[in-house]
């Protein structure tokens, strides 16, 4: 079967401190379930066109919006000041946080009956991990990709790039083996360095940090996916962090996938089309029925 292009739509919602968050939409003719993306720090959500295109293939709608402080949401908030990207405004990480819940709700309104997964990547999957402290119930199921236990020592805060820096010089060698993703960032003007602490401040840099709920409102399946080589967690974290929403919050169903030798950005990785595939698998199993 021939692969359909989806056409992106580009929407706007205000959220409750009146900043103007940017969305995106790509929809499948007779979707399946719908994928709501959370982008990590210091990109935005149009790097994740490829992998809504390959979900818009295989029946699902995807809605991902650019988070205050970043992309166009950023830009506007800024008055198109690059070097002020990454400033989140007021409300600081909380109303980052609402807002990606307020498209939830446009989600919801928009797609009645249809499944919904919510799918966060490295401080979306942060941030996607404290939602589902409060609002798992509005979820259908859930993905963490790139993302770490967020409790100090299971959570690098320092250069993430450390152990990667001898392999090229972008500084960005830690993403992906792929070597074209380093430059691309490296050269994007929507992308930057991120240092969440100077970013956020004391207080916010802090409410990075949290636990699983142990009165979580839905027994929602869950999938974390990382790389072997991601920096911002690893293996012991992602384990140790499966581990708690199985025995704190009694989630039933909790799957981890580690690629070997593969760095935080899965889905811009050599090994993309794999992953792809298993998280399309999952979703299958896990949306699929549902409807």
């Amino acid at each position: 079967m021939p692969k359909f292009t989806a056409i992106r739509d580009d929407q706007t919602f205000v959220d409750a401190h009146g900043v103007t968050i940017h969305y995106y939409i790509w929809r499948s003719a007779k979707p399946v379930g719908v994928v709501q993306i959370a982008h990590g720090l210091g990109e935005y959500a149009g790097r994740y066109e490829e992998v809504a295109q390959e979900l818009v293939n295989a029946g699902y709608s995807v809605y991902a919006d650019d988070h205050r402080g970043h992309g166009l949401t950023g830009l506007e908030q800024h008055g198109g000041d690059h070097t002020q990207l990454g400033k989140l405004g007021p409300g600081g990480l909380r109303a980052t946080a609402e807002a990606i819940h307020q498209l939830t709700s446009i989600i919801r309104e928009e797609n009645p009956d249809i499944p919904l997964a919510i799918l966060g990547h490295s401080w979306g999957s942060l941030m996607v991990q404290s939602l589902l402290n409060k609002h798992a119930a509005d979820y259908d199921a859930a993905v963490l990709t790139g993302t770490a236990h967020r409790v100090p020592g299971r959570m690098n805060s320092g250069n993430l790039n450390a152990a990667h820096q001898h392999l090229g010089t972008t500084g960005y060698e830690w993403l992906s083996r792929d070597p074209l993703v380093a430059q691309t960032f490296l050269e994007d003007p929507l992308t930057f360095y991120a240092d969440a602490v100077k970013l956020f401040g004391v207080v916010d840099g802090l409410r990075l940090f949290g636990l699983p709920s142990r009165k979580m409102g839905r027994d929602i399946p869950l999938l974390i996916m990382i790389g072997s080589e991601d920096p911002l967690g690893g293996e012991a974290s992602v384990r140790e962090l499966a581990k708690d929403y199985l025995s704190r919050s009694r989630l039933s169903d909790v799957e981890v996938a580690i690629y070997a030798e593969a760095r935080h950005e899965i889905f811009n990785e050599t090994n993309r089309e794999e992953v792809l595939t298993d998280l399309i698998a999952w979703l299958d199993g896990h949306l699929g029925g549902l409807r």
